[in-house]
C-alpha cells in the first residue's frame, strides 16, 4: 500500500541488468510516486462525490489491502460490485488508478474495489497475483450482505496485467459456476508464453514511452518462471472461452500489446462470448490512467462507465 506524500519519479531502470534488489527499490520509489499529490497531473483528481478508503481482507494464508471506492453520500441501497485489478505487473498500486476507479463508483454507482495485488518478483510468480484477483472476488462475494453489494450484479474490471488477472478471474468465475455481468479489460496483456511477442503490434511498437519490449520481457520472466505452465496464466491460450461474462476489450493502438487485445477479443466471439472490441487510434499503452496526457482517456472512460452500467443494470 502507497502513502500520498509528494515524491520525484525514479529513472527507469535496465531491465535486461536488474537485481531484485534493484527492481523492489524501484518499485518503492515509483509507488510513492504514482500515489503523490505530483502524480495527480498526470493521472488525474479523484471523482468528488466518491469516498475512498484502504481496507484489509483477510484471505486465505495472507492479509491483503484493497482500496474501496463508494458513492460518497445518500446511497443507502445495495450496490452493484466492481472488482478492479491495477496494471504493472511488477510495479504499480491501485491508487493511480483513482480517477477512473471513483468516478465509477460514483456515476455507476457501484462499489468499486481494487485489489493491491502481490507484484511480480522472482519469488511472487504471476499465480500469486491470479489468486488475489478470484480470493478478493470471493471474499467480497461470500460476505455481500457486509459490503452492501448485490452479488447477482457483479463485474470484473483490469487494465494491462491487471486485465489478465481480470480474464483469468472471469474463466475461474465460470468454472466456479458463478455469473459475472461483465468484464472489462483494457489494453490487455493475455499471453506470457513465448508466442506473445510473434504479434506484429510487438514489432511496431517496440519502443513506445508507455511501454517498450524490455520491459515486457522482463514481466514474461517474473511471470513463468522456468518449468511453469507459461499457457496456464495465459488467457489467449485458454482451451474454453465459451460462457464467459460478455467482454469489452479496450484497445489503444500505438501499443505493442494491442493485438493482445484483438486477438482476445476474436477468441471470446468465436467461443460464443460477446465482446465488443473498442480501438482508441494514436493512443498509447495505459493510456486510461493517464487522463492529464491522453486525450481519449476521458472517452475510454465513458465508455467503460455506460457499458458497465448497462451489464449492472437491475
Amino acid at each position: 500500500m502507497s502513502g500520498t506524500t509528494a515524491a520525484a519519479r525514479p529513472p527507469a531502470p535496465d531491465f535486461d541488468t536488474i537485481t531484485t534488489e534493484e527492481l523492489l527499490a524501484y518499485r518503492e520509489a515509483e509507488n510513492r510516486y504514482r500515489a503523490s499529490a505530483a502524480a495527480r497531473a498526470i493521472l488525474g483528481e479523484p471523482d468528488p462525490d466518491a469516498a475512498i478508503a484502504w481496507q484489509e481482507l483477510a484471505l486465505p494464508g495472507r492479509d491483503l489491502p484493497v482500496r474501496v471506492y463508494r458513492p460518497a453520500a445518500g446511497r443507502s441501497a445495495v450496490l452493484p460490485l466492481v472488482v478492479h485489478v491495477h496494471g504493472g505487473g511488477f510495479v504499480g498500486t491501485a491508487t493511480q488508478c483513482d480517477w477512473t476507479s471513483s468516478h465509477l463508483a460514483a456515476r455507476l454507482p457501484a462499489l468499486v474495489v481494487s485489489v493491491e495485488h502481490r507484484l511480480l518478483a522472482p519469488d511472487s510468480p504471476l499465480t500469486d497475483a491470479a489468486d488475489d484477483g478470484w480470493d478478493v472476488l470471493d471474499h467480497l462475494l461470500r460476505n455481500a450482505d457486509e459490503w452492501g453489494v448485490d452479488p447477482s450484479r457483479t463485474a470484473v474490471f483490469g487494465e494491462s496485467c491487471g486485465a489478465l488477472i481480470s480474464a483469468l478471474t472471469a474463466i475461474r468465475a465460470r468454472r466456479a459456476g458463478l455469473e459475472l455481468r461483465a468484464q472489462v479489460l483494457v489494453n490487455p496483456v493475455v499471453d506470457v508464453t513465448g508466442a506473445a511477442f510473434d504479434h506484429p503490434s510487438m514489432a511496431a511498437y517496440a519502443a513506445t514511452p508507455t511501454l517498450a519490449l524490455p520491459q515486457l520481457r522482463f514481466v514474461q520472466r517474473l511471470a513463468a518462471p522456468p518449468g511453469a505452465d507459461t499457457a496456464a496464466v495465459s488467457p489467449l491460450h485458454a482451451a474454453d472461452l465459451g460462457g464467459l461474462a460478455p467482454a469489452l476489450v479496450v484497445v489503444p493502438t500505438r501499443d505493442p500489446v494491442a493485438d493482445h487485445g484483438r486477438r482476445y477479443a476474436e477468441r471470446l466471439r468465436a467461443a460464443g462470448t460477446p465482446a465488443r472490441l473498442s480501438e482508441y487510434p494514436g493512443a498509447g499503452h495505459a493510456f486510461l490512467t493517464l487522463p492529464g496526457l491522453e486525450p481519449q482517456a476521458g472517452t475510454a472512460r465513458t465508455e467503460i462507465l455506460e457499458f458497465l452500467r448497462a451489464a449492472l443494470a437491475d
